[in-house]
């Protein structure tokens, strides 16, 4: 690569990481907000949710507005957004204020992360020179989600606020960096084209109700769940309908003959739901039920993220020796190996016998992460480049409330009692969960092994989904 492409490269890596630590970091930090804003539970569970659901709800816009729009217009916009609302949640006194300052937060990942994965698309040719750009993109990336859980803890000990405000100032170093590399490029062609609003407010809308019933369904009675999922799956007949006759879709129904692309954003959703509600059963198995202090329970997490060293070394090598698909394949192998090794864990596991575990999930991400945006984003025309990373992390942060929720819900269902003995039990029963959607993922990226593995230096196999399809 040129100074210059590593200088993007670097950058819009640098964004990503940034989305996962900002994730991860909060969510270790809630005990410590809770305790001195004196949120109820509810509130506090906003505080998660707003954020899940501007960003979720908001993907597939921000993709598309990044294609139609102009990219590096759309990115540094949403950067600007995420500093100044990550500095108000840094700044709030009250529930109502971080609840508020979190959705804009997301709404503006929502417009970020599908701008930067389609500047990166964009700028590196589709074959090996973009596999390796995206290849380091993924393995920084997911080395945020991992990483965040330290960093997080280390900077709660200290205080809580500084959770939001070390987002601030990388955000501010990414603005100044993305300012001076990111190449500005003549607006798209927009002659003739309208953006298409209906079609934005009808999956939004979908999107948002959706992420909504699965972040609440633990905490509502079953009849308030089934009627959000209810109104989701309406607004998204009427989408369908809506972009049946649009004359410039939000989203072009074609795009999903991609069988790649469709079988990538479900082994997302899996992938993310293992990932995060394994993660959140880790944490309140070293807190509540071993009594480790959050720094602790952070420095164990720590081996999580050996994937921000081999992700970007390692796995390139592997994919070009042995093809993206069992690569994928095998990090999928090592998410279940890891939540299976994790389930005889008790009430006296030493650290050492829970390595094994969690460095099997390290390589998961290792593995997984960057063939699996490979793969969603191969074979998609260029015009649409916005929209394939927009779908891919939808299904992301969709994975990861269905995760939290799912688990949640088993983990209550599951606990009879406050021994040790009865959460422990809770916990091992919502760790199937993760397990299940583990192996769901590995039968479902089985399915791409039919095709002809992509050597190094050939065209991909895939058949390319022209935007006019």
């Amino acid at each position: 690569m040129k100074a210059r492409e590593w200088g993007v490269l670097l950058v819009l890596s640098g964004a990503i990481f940034l989305e996962g630590i900002d994730i991860a970091m909060l969510n270790i930090a809630l005990p410590s907000i809770r305790e001195e804003l004196g949120l109820a539970t509810g509130s506090l569970q906003w505080v998660v949710s707003a954020y899940v659901l501007g960003y979720g709800g908001f993907m597939l816009l921000g993709g598309r507005a990044a294609d139609l729009l102009g990219r590096r217009r759309v990115f540094l916009t949403a950067l600007v957004v995420f500093l100044v609302f990550s500095g108000l949640g840094g700044f709030a006194q009250d529930g109502a204020t971080l609840i508020a300052a979190r959705f804009a937060t997301g709404l503006a990942a929502a417009f970020m992360t599908p701008a930067g994965l389609s500047i990166i698309t964009t700028t590196f040719e589709e074959g090996p020179k973009r596999d390796r750009a995206l290849m380091i993109y993924g393995g920084i990336g997911a080395g945020g989600f991992t990483l965040g859980l330290v960093i997080g803890g280390l900077l709660t000990a200290v205080d809580w606020r500084l959770v939001f405000f070390m987002p601030v100032a990388l955000t501010l170093v990414l603005l100044i960096a993305a300012i001076a590399v990111i190449p500005k490029s003549a607006r798209p062609e927009r002659r003739g084209q309208r953006f298409d609003l209906l079609g934005s407010i009808t999956v939004t809308a979908a999107v948002v109700l959706l992420v909504l019933a699965v972040e609440r369904a633990s905490h509502v009675g079953p009849a308030w769940t089934i009627g959000a999922v209810a109104l989701s799956l309406a607004f998204i007949g009427a989408f369908i309908a809506v972009e049946r006759r649009a004359v410039d879709p939000l989203v072009r129904l074609g795009i999903f003959r991609s069988g790649p692309l469709v079988r990538a954003n479900l082994i997302g959703v899996l992938f993310m739901a293992g990932f995060f509600g394994f993660q959140f059963l880790v944490v309140l198995y070293l807190q509540e039920l071993r009594g480790w202090s959050t720094i602790e329970a952070s420095l164990a997490m720590l081996v999580l993220g050996i994937d921000v060293a081999l992700a970007p070394t390692l796995t390139p090598k592997l994919a070009r020796r042995f093809g993206n698909v069992p690569v994928l394949l095998a990090g999928l192998g090592f998410a279940a190996l890891s939540f299976a090794l994790f389930l005889p864990a008790g009430t006296g596991t030493s650290y050492v016998a829970m390595l094994p575990s969690l460095v099997s999930m390290g390589l998961a991400f290792t593995l997984a992460y960057g063939p699996l945006t490979i793969i969603a984003t191969n074979g998609i025309d260029e015009s649409e480049q916005g929209l394939a990373g927009g779908l891919l992390y939808t299904s992301f942060q969709f994975g990861a409330a269905l995760g939290l929720a799912a688990v949640a819900a088993v983990n209550v269902a599951a606990t009879s009692g406050d021994s040790p003995q009865a959460l422990l039990d809770g916990y091992r029963a919502a760790l199937l969960v993760p397990l299940g959607a583990a192996v769901l993922a590995v039968v479902i990226g089985a399915l791409n092994l039919g095709r002809k593995r992509v050597e190094v230096g050939e065209e991909p196999v895939v058949e390319r989904v022209p935007a006019s399809a």
